[in-house]
């Protein structure tokens, strides 16, 4: 985009400047970098906030409420021995407790609790 050119001594000499002006000449280039670093900062944020926005735009939120039947995510964690032929999700899941942060506490279908809460990004609706 910008360049900034700051020519060495030796140059300057040779075409008869002054000490006093190159070193003036080179604050002055100096000076005009951190106007070039604002200004490329600045849009780079602009442009971050129309990636985001343009994001946000296809994003719907999830919520699920108390006695909706869901799917949670099988941790890559537990060994198969199935391998690739194994299971990707476990279930299904009656959602006994929705937080508004998105933790969610899950029952068995036989009114077992789980014992841990999960997050709302490992599960997804089931559909019966």
């Amino acid at each position: 985009m910008f360049e900034v050119v700051v020519p060495s001594l030796r140059i300057l000499v040779g075409s008869g400047l002054k000490e006093s002006e190159w070193a003036q000449a080179c604050f002055d280039q100096l000076n005009l970098i951190k106007g070039k670093r604002l200004a490329a900062k600045s849009h780079g944020q602009l442009y971050q906030s129309r990636v985001k926005n343009t994001f946000d735009k296809k994003v719907r939120p999830c919520k699920f409420n108390e006695g909706d039947l869901v799917l949670k995510k099988v941790s890559q964690a537990q060994k198969d021995h199935r391998g690739k032929w194994a299971l990707n999700y476990e279930g299904p899941f009656v959602v006994k407790k929705a937080f508004l942060g998105g933790a969610l506490v899950l029952g068995s279908m036989d009114d077992e609790e789980l014992h841990l809460p999960v997050n709302f990004d490992i599960v997804k609706r089931y559909y019966a």
